[in-house]
Parts: structure tokens; C-alpha cells; sequence
């Protein structure tokens, strides 16, 4: 700081000295200012660079593969690759070569983050958490150095602790490591991209320190396939959503801490929360936590768990408040989608809502007994006359239909597509780019009218409990799927 108070004082005596001589100093002193800038720029660009510290040192995780619930292939899968840092000296007498990279591939919320801390924690190592977008720079030069930072950081803080490996996890890496070539107006992005391949190739089993990198995404279809050959990324870990079983321990896991009425069944709520990730599912025991809580209860009950489920399905309710007439359509709508729900899947209904949530005014929630991977063709005629049997309700109880029906359409016409594409159609086994856009829509209209004729009729012979259920409705708001069945067996 003294240096640059003598340098600019210098500089000031200098230009007064010349305008008392009696010379122009006006392009002196644009000069000056000019150059003075350019430094100050210059000057902060680097001070920046400099002082970045890229990648974020955790603590020593207290988290274990024990607490991750439902994703038990993908934890055997990586402990696996895991051993050549716990046993290296095996490995090498048989030759092993040690894997550098692991990529955990699968949707939002499903334990990345946990199985890379856990991991870090299994090995005994200095854990670097860093975000792909932290790398992508506009400065050509920056990301690369960015890159060599990460490791070298890795490297001194597993010396500093006298630890033998470090495992650096890199989230959103599609950030980083997306296809090259694709951005034309520099190749600053490509340039960081070389750096940690660089990087990945000079990991040898024979460093003092044995560095592993960890990389999640949800679009490995945008990483570059030198990333993901052998010697790099050596394995690609499917994270996936839990199954049942997986989401039972999941909810074990995070009810632990939580006081929980003998009435509440976890395999109940497992089933309900269908195609629920593990963030999704702590969310659920989170919020029935926080509903116990506004009731003044003491434990949390089967009906907090519920109206959880619903509140992260569909959000809070609203105080919007539709007419009497808007009301009585909601609640036809609903029990079309009801009564024809549980005659052709039995016990699938979990609830019957005409309370308005997020952009629904009504909803029906379903459940499936046990959790479903391939679907049939009379499976998918089935969902596809639940969604028609909204709109059919409102003509057979109401002579005539209304756009809350739209979004239902939709999702009948996604389904016929699916039947088309999986060959189950009339017209066979095809080519879906190669189908004429009218041959498609003949199809679809063709799949979808005759479910809609059987629906119909189906809701025509059952006018009656249908009638009743909507009444029911309008009294109660909601009912429970055992209401519902009971309504249809009387």
C-alpha cells in the first residue's frame, strides 16, 4: 500500500513540476488515467484468481452407508470400487489397476451428495466438495486453473491431516465436463475440460496421496465420452429412485428422531409415496412433523403422514374459494376419476380431494400395491379411461364437459403414444420417426375413442354411486379410500 502512495505522489509532483515549466500535460494525463485503468482491472482480475479457493473442505463426515436408506445396489457397487484405497497392497498383488473416477448418474434428491460423503467417511479421507459451475469461467485460463487447484488442494490437505487419500466430489459435472466443440465463440469451456482429463490421467496408485473423483449428474447424456472411458470414469453408478423396500428404511431412517403414534404403519406410508425420492420422502416425515405440531399433538399420526404426502405432491392449500356450481363439477369431476379408478385397479384410490392445492381445484390420489416397472396393454387402456372418466362424469351428471379436463387429455394422449411406440397399436410394430403425423393422430384418436365409449357406458350403469360420491364429496371436502370403497360396496 506505501509502494503505491509513493508511486501516485511521484507521479502528481512529476505533472506539476511540467505544467509549471510550462508543458501541455493533458496527454500526459490521459495517459495516466489510462494506464492507471487498465491496472486497477488487471489488478482485481488477478487478486481474484489468486484468492479463489476452489472446492470446499468438509470436515470428517459423520455420515455412513448405514444411513442412506434405498440404494442398496448402488452403495455394494461403490464400496466395491472403494477397496483399492482401503487395500491397496491386495489390489496390487493381483494386478488391479486402481479406478480414478466414479460417476453417480440418477434424478434430483436421490442420495449423490450422501454416497460421496459417505464414501470420503468409508475410506478414512479429506473429502473437497466442489460444484461444476464453479469452474466455468469467461477469462481463458481461469477454469484449467481452477481444475489444478482442486487437486493440489486435495493433495496438501490429506499431507496436513496424515491421511493417504482424498476423494474429490464434483455435483453438476455436466457443468464441466459437457461435450466439447459445442461452444464456438471461445474455448475456455473446452479448455477446463482438457485440464481435468489431464488431471484424471496423472492419478497413479503409486502417489502418497491416492486422490478419487466423484461426479454426480442427472444428464449424463451431456458429458463428453472422454470423460466417460475407462481410465477416467471408470464406473457409472445408477442412483435411482427407491423401490418399496427402499423407501421403507428411507422413512425408518428419518422417523427415528421423531415421535410417532402406534397407529402409524411405515409400510403404509411406503406405499403411498410411489415414485418418491429420498429428499421427497424427508420432506414427508419433516412436514407431518410440522402438522403434529400446529395441532399442539404430541405424536405424529397416519393422518399427518397423509396430508404430508399430499402437501409435497401437490403443495399447501388455498383459501380460493369456487362457487357452488364450480364446486359441484370439481366434485363430479373427482368421483369419475374415482369410481373409475378403483372398478378397474381395486384398492388404488388413496384419496378423494375437492380442496384446491398449487393449480388443482380437485384431485384424486393414488397408490399401486406394489411398485410397477413394465406395464401391459390393458394396463395402460386402464389409466388411459381414469383420466377420460373426469370429463365423462361432468357429461353424464351434468350434459356437458369444462377445461378442467385439459390436463387430463393430455396425459390420456401421452399414454396412447405409448402404446403406438411399444408396438401394441393396430398398426404394429413401427418406427416411431418414420410414422406420417396423420397415421399417428388416426391412431391415437382411434385408441382413445374406444376407451372413451367403454368408459362411458361404464359410468352410465353406475349413475347412481357415482351421484352418491359426488354428494359425499360436496359434505366432506375428502375421502379416504376405504370411504370410497365403502361408498361403491353399499
Amino acid at each position: 500500500m506505501k509502494h503505491k502512495e509513493i508511486i501516485i505522489g511521484a507521479i502528481a509532483a512529476i505533472i506539476t513540476f511540467l505544467a509549471i515549466q510550462g508543458f501541455d500535460i493533458m496527454p500526459i494525463i490521459f495517459f495516466v488515467g489510462l494506464g492507471g485503468i487498465l491496472y486497477y482491472i488487471s489488478g482485481s482480475k488477478l487478486l481474484k484468481v489468486k484468492s479463489f479457493s476452489i472446492g470446499e473442505e468438509k470436515k470428517e463426515s459423520s455420515i455412513s452407508f448405514n444411513d442412506i436408506g434405498g440404494q442398496d445396489v448402488a452403495k455394494n457397487e461403490l464400496c466395491e470400487a472403494l477397496e483399492f484405497i482401503r487395500s491397496n497392497d491386495k489390489l496390487k498383488a493381483l494386478g488391479i489397476r486402481p479406478l480414478k473416477g466414479i460417476l453417480l448418474n440418477g434424478p434430483p434428491g436421490t442420495g449423490k451428495t450422501l454416497l460421496a460423503k459417505a464414501a470420503a467417511q468409508y475410506t478414512n479421507s479429506v473429502f473437497l466438495s466442489a460444484s461444476g459451475s464453479e469452474f466455468v469461467e469467461m477469462y481463458v485460463g481461469v477454469g484449467a486453473k481452477r481444475v489444478r487447484q482442486l487437486f493440489t488442494q486435495a493433495k496438501q490437505s490429506a499431507k496436513k491431516t496424515n491421511k493417504h487419500s482424498a476423494v474429490i466430489f464434483i455435483d453438476e459435472i455436466e457443468v464441466l465436463g459437457g461435450k466439447r466443440g459445442q461452444n464456438h465463440s471461445h474455448q475456455e469451456h473446452d479448455q477446463t475440460l482438457n485440464e481435468l482429463l489431464v488431471q484424471m490421467d496423472g492419478i497413479s496408485s503409486d502417489d502418497d496421496v491416492k486422490v478419487l473423483v466423484l461426479g454426480a449428474t442427472n444428464r449424463s447424456d451431456m458429458l463428453d465420452s472422454a470423460l466417460l472411458r475407462p481410465g477416467r470414469f471408470d464406473r457409472i453408478v445408477k442412483v435411482d429412485l427407491p423401490d418399496r423396500k427402499g423407501r421403507s428404511h428411507i422413512l425408518k431412517l428419518h422417523t427415528r428422531n421423531k415421535p410417532l403414534s402406534e397407529q402409524v404403519e411405515i409400510e403404509a406410508i411406503a406405499r403411498d409415496t410411489f415414485g418418491f425420492s429420498g429428499a421427497q420422502l424427508e420432506s414427508v416425515t419433516n412436514e407431518a412433523a410440522i402438522l403434529a405440531m400446529r395441532e399442539e399433538s404430541q405424536e405424529i399420526s397416519p393422518n399427518h403422514f397423509k396430508n404430508a404426502i399430499e402437501k409435497v405432491m401437490m403443495g399447501e392449500k388455498l383459501d380460493r374459494l369456487p362457487s357452488a356450481e364450480e364446486k359441484l363439477r370439481i366434485a363430479v369431476h373427482e368421483s369419475g376419476h374415482a369410481l373409475v379408478g378403483e372398478t378397474i385397479f381395486p384398492h388404488s384410490v388413496a384419496s378423494v380431494n375437492i380442496a384446491s392445492r398449487s393449480n388443482a381445484l380437485g384431485y384424486v390420489r393414488s397408490t399401486q400395491e406394489d411398485d410397477m416397472f413394465l406395464y401391459t396393454y390393458d394396463y395402460l387402456k386402464g389409466r388411459i379411461a381414469v383420466s377420460l372418466a373426469g370429463a365423462l362424469a361432468e357429461e353424464v351428471l351434468l350434459k356437458s364437459r369444462s377445461t378442467g379436463a385439459s390436463s387430463d387429455f393430455k396425459n390420456a394422449s401421452d399414454i396412447a403414444r405409448h402404446i403406438i411406440h411399444g408396438g401394441m397399436s393396430e398398426i404394429g410394430i413401427i418406427s416411431v420417426e418414420d410414422v406420417p403425423k396423420n397415421k399417428l393422430h388416426d391412431t391415437i384418436s382411434s385408441i382413445l375413442a374406444e376407451i372413451e365409449e367403454n368408459t362411458l357406458a361404464m359410468l352410465n350403469e353406475n349413475i347412481r354411486i357415482l351421484k352418491q360420491i359426488s354428494d359425499e364429496l360436496l359434505e366432506k371436502e375428502t375421502l379416504s379410500g376405504d370411504q370410497l370403497r365403502a361408498l361403491i360396496k353399499k
